[in-house]
């Protein structure tokens, strides 16, 4: 059995503020976190395509056309870009100084419990219900079938689309639950196919610009500002979809129990995945301003990279790239039900959620198969049971607004932190500093905010018959559902049951400790 943490970095025990033994219905004796050392099969390499296949899905071959008709302009448009990217560089300083202060899988868990320990486990309760109840592999799984069934030209309906979607995140289960290590390796080689994928469209671009093209050449940059909007609504809501593709620089934070040297390994692969991410994207927008006409980027929709092939190399190249995007989706899915399945497993090995030692276990195969498998049912879930339309579209929107929730309180936490280094005993071996870690929680207050910016028009509500504010306050009440699962579980029970519980720590058999709440009854 061997320690979490490494490189002379931070003991394995939250610093106490307090004497622990008078906290009500809740006595916690220990915060010692231990795993085992041959679970570190994840290398350099495999920590950079972790984060560079969650941020880079579909949304760069579809949304740029959206966020163009939202901008007006193809200046305004890159602007946007660029403020995005420079929102998720903030975002990734600040994951990359507490994934090096606190080591360990589970994320934005361990950060919150961190700073936010009264009343205990209070804001676990709270993540639980975010972790718990979002699918968020469901979308890419989705878009994975629609884009495959493009390429076999068959029409695509609601219950094929979903068919294909569903084999693709159980795919991506079992392949995760039962062959780590495989799972692993073809997250890297679905990385490399994007990286190239995204190169040809770029050098393309540039060629195009140089007058190789199939249509007459667009001069979408003669004039870049021209027909710049005014409409808040439209750059409010371009710029929450540019932030929202950056999406995933924190990705490898949820596995650092299993990184190789995870400090390190962190410190480097964090930026190295967000520049060549932030540097793909905006040559990426270039190169469809360069082939694609402005006319035709507004009405492509869901397929700009469709038109972009077509105009450069011809009708039958935009089922070849189907092909692409649906390998974009699969790489995307299988890096996210990575992390979540391991949020899932903490949550577990925390103590905090029914059938806990289920939930925390590295049983069959030394991964975790049972915190996949939650992540997994939940999606197939939010894929299967939702009728197309506004129901579906409120599910997909429910899964990804809670999260900038999550980033106010994480960035919070951070700031908090600078003003109280000696109580927490907080000196990690990387700094964001306190300007961007303010930078980041005024950018997920905008987030936050901003769906809540009427439309200009009711054409441009998201939603044919929901309110278009709908989605953001049933993503609060999830939070707060774990909210109310800890006052059952913390407060009321055991003041009808007359007991406390306090908490104990156990070492499985595969090295790792998890956590135990045994019930003490008062007499």
């Amino acid at each position: 059995m061997s320690s979490d943490f490494s490189d002379g970095q931070r003991n394995n025990e939250y610093p106490k503020t307090s004497a622990v033994a008078d906290q009500g219905a809740i006595v916690d004796n220990s915060d010692v976190y231990h795993t085992s050392e041959s679970r570190r099969q994840i290398g350099l390499t495999s920590a950079i395509f972790l984060i560079f296949n969650r941020m880079i899905g579909t949304g760069i071959f579809a949304t740029p056309s959206a966020i163009f008709s939202l901008s007006g302009s193809v200046g305004l448009s890159l602007f946007i870009w660029v403020a995005g990217m420079l929102i998720a560089f903030a975002g990734m300083l600040v994951y990359l100084e507490f994934g090096t202060g606190l080591p360990r899988n589970g994320g934005e868990k361990n950060y919150l419990e961190f700073v936010y320990r009264r009343p205990k486990f209070l804001v676990t309760g709270f993540y639980t219900g975010y972790v718990i109840l979002l699918g968020w592999a469901g979308s890419n799984s989705v878009v994975f079938g629609e884009y495959i069934l493009n390429a076999a030209q068959v029409e695509v309906n609601r219950w094929n689309q979903r068919g294909v979607g569903l084999a693709c995140i159980t795919a991506a289960f079992l392949i995760h639950g039962l062959a780590l290590k495989w799972g692993l390796r073809l997250q890297n080689i679905l990385g490399l196919i994007k990286l190239i994928i995204l190169l040809l469209i770029i050098f393309a671009g540039f060629a195009a610009l140089g007058g190789h093209l199939k249509i007459e050449k667009p001069h979408n940059f003669d004039n870049a500002f021209r027909g710049t909007t005014g409409s808040a609504y439209g750059v409010v809501t371009a710029l929450y979809n540019v932030i929202w593709s950056y999406i995933g620089y924190s990705n490898a934070n949820y596995a650092m129990s299993e990184i190789k040297n995870p400090v390190r390994t962190l410190r480097i692969a964090a930026p190295i995945a967000i520049a060549i991410v932030g540097v793909l994207y905006m040559l990426a927008n270039i190169a469809y301003f360069a082939v694609v006409p402005r006319e035709e980027i507004i009405s492509s929709g869901r397929i700009l990279a469709g038109s972009f092939f077509r105009n450069v190399f011809g009708p039958k190249a935009e089922r070849a790239l189907s092909v692409f995007v649906a390998l974009s989706a699969f790489g995307n899915v299988l890096s996210v039900i990575f992390s979540q399945g391991r949020l899932v497993q903490e949550l577990g090995r925390e103590g905090v959620l029914p059938f806990s030692k289920l939930w925390a276990s590295n049983k069959p195969l030394d991964a975790p198969f049972m915190g996949l498998f939650e992540h997994w049912l939940v999606s197939v879930i939010i894929m299967l049971a939702p009728p197309p339309g506004d129901a579906y579209n409120f599910i997909l929107n429910v899964i990804s607004y809670p999260l900038s929730i999550v980033n106010i309180f994480v960035a919070l936490g951070l700031v908090y932190l600078y003003f109280n280094r000696s109580t927490y005993d907080w000196h990690p071996p990387t700094s964001a500093s306190l300007s961007v870690a303010l930078f980041f929680l005024l950018s997920n207050i905008y987030l936050a905010v901003a769906p809540y910016v009427p439309p200009d028009s009711p054409g441009q509500n998201i939603y044919k018959s929901l309110p278009y504010w709908l989605h953001c306050v049933v993503g609060l009440g999830i939070i707060a559902a774990g909210g109310v699962y800890w006052i059952v579980w913390a407060i009321v029970l055991p003041h009808l049951g007359n007991y406390r519980l306090e908490k104990e720590v156990v070492v499985g058999m595969d090295g790792w400790t998890r956590n135990t709440f045994v019930k003490i009854f008062r007499k």
